[in-house]
């Protein structure tokens, strides 16, 4: 009897222990449960603009290199630098001593065929009379075979000596044209109205335009009306097309934004060395005031798109989902660890990220999710459309958890 007494009392001390283990469990479990804070953003209903950065070179409109097509040398320059010139207008002359003198040759030489020529047609002239009378006389019986045909073949030789009379001066002629062309190319001029960008010319230098002729002068047509050429990476052509605004700034002044408008985009993809593939946009420019200059470096911001009045959120809505907890696994912890519940707080997080299907909302100070289809976006926020977000709504995009 003594010891079933003694058997009940130590299931009563053990029990008692047990439930004295569970309540302090569940205490320091209390004091050790976390608290969680949002960080929330405010819904606003606004306008979004969708924008392509490039980077390029402001460049004239028309941009043209001069050279010489005659060796020589220079004997005048004209030109300076930011010289304004007009077409046909004398940028440098070449010394032409030789090449007059070469005007002047052909110019004989054309004298002298065109005399053969006179004197060819006065030898067929007399020959043709000379047939014609021996003809006649051979007519009365009067003249004998071979004096026919002897004055025929004079005739007929006269007559070809005036043919290549004729070609000699047609070949005087061409000479002429050519030494006068020479003489002509002599004298650089201005192909359009524009201004002096670059001069290499100076006066006794020498030019060799066999070999490689260099550029003396580059011209702009009008520094008014600019292109900017800009690289477009291949991940956003497809979003840039002709007609899209632009605007660009350039460091010479800071602050001041240019507006530009895309004019051209080019299909072939640019040389490089790089495994990143771009593609030429080129861009009008209005320069009336003359403040960009040609090799300019500019940043061009392209409008792709814009969207007016339209619920935004911040992009880190769509990524954020709260966190799933996993409850600590009880087996293993024999007969206590069912016993004892499982103090709050102890659940391990396992963090999560959104789908991009809808946004997390702060109502009531818990967390309730709200379909969203995503739109458009700056990369900052983004366009949503849904029934269930409203302007004014906290939206989660992310959170803290304080013990």
């Amino acid at each position: 009897m003594g010891q079933k007494r003694r058997k009940r009392g130590w299931i009563w001390l053990l029990l008692v222990l047990a439930l004295a283990a569970g309540v302090g469990w569940w205490v320091f479990g209390r004091e050790s449960q976390t608290s969680v804070s949002y960080d929330t953003r405010e819904v606003t209903r606004g306008d979004l603009m969708v924008t392509v950065v490039a980077t390029g070179t402001v460049q004239p409109t028309t941009q043209v290199e001069i050279s010489s097509e005659l060796s020589g040398t220079l004997a005048s320059v004209d030109a300076d630098y930011n010289a304004q010139v007009s077409e046909g207008q004398v940028l440098a002359r070449l010394d032409d001593t030789k090449l007059a003198a070469q005007v002047l040759n052909s110019e004989a030489s054309l004298i002298a065929s065109r005399a053969r020529l006179a004197s060819a047609q006065a030898t067929a002239t007399e020959t043709a009379d000379a047939l014609e009378s021996a003809e006649a006389l051979d007519k009365r019986g009067l003249n004998t075979r071979s004096v026919i045909i002897a004055a025929r073949a004079a005739h007929d030789r006269a007559v070809a000596s005036v043919e290549i009379a004729r070609a000699d001066v047609s070949l005087a002629e061409a000479n002429l044209a050519s030494a006068r062309a020479d003489l002509d190319k002599a004298v650089i001029r201005s192909p359009i109205n524009g201004i002096v960008l670059d001069r290499a010319a100076e006066k006794g230098q020498i030019v060799a335009a066999s070999l490689n002729a260099p550029v003396l002068f580059t011209l702009a047509e009008d520094l008014r009306r600019m292109e900017l050429r800009v690289s477009i990476d291949e991940a956003d052509i497809g979003r840039v097309q002709l007609g899209q605004e632009a605007s660009f700034t350039v460091d010479a002044w800071a602050g001041r934004r240019f507006e530009a408008q895309i004019a051209s985009l080019r299909y072939a993809p640019d040389a490089t060395t790089t495994d990143v593939v771009t593609y030429t946009a080129v861009l009008t420019v209005e320069n009336d005031d003359l403040l960009l200059r040609p090799g300019m470096t500019a940043t061009a911001t392209i409008t792709v798109s814009r969207e007016d009045g339209q619920l935004l959120v911040p992009m880190a809505a769509l990524r954020y989902s709260p966190p799933a907890t996993v409850s600590t696994d009880r087996s293993g912890r024999g007969l206590m660890g069912y016993i004892m519940p499982s103090p709050p707080g102890r659940d391990r997080p396992r963090t999560a990220t959104g789908d991009g299907s809808g946004v997390w909302v702060l109502r009531g100070g818990q967390p309730v999710r709200v379909r969203a289809t995503p739109g458009a976006t700056d990369g900052s926020n983004i366009v949503v459309t849904s029934e269930e977000l409203r302007e004014g709504d906290q939206v989660i995009i992310s959170q803290r958890e304080a013990r």
